[in-house]
């Protein structure tokens, strides 16, 4: 007979799973904002400018 093991984390490593999500999250957006929204590279700035106009976001 094969016996199980479980492991039962506590409430608060639920949420620090959720907060260190939420802070990735934000890093990337904020990457994504100050590095490609504002690239002086024009192909990133242009790529970005094209994909927000795809998705209907305005940008200007």
């Amino acid at each position: 007979m094969a016996h199980s093991q479980t492991t039962h984390l506590p409430v608060a490593a639920g949420q620090v799973s959720r907060l260190t999500q939420a802070l990735m999250a934000m890093t990337l957006g904020l990457f994504i904002v100050g590095f490609v929204g504002f690239s002086h590279i024009d192909v990133v700035h242009n790529a970005a400018h094209d994909v927000r106009h795809s998705n209907a976001f305005p940008c200007h």
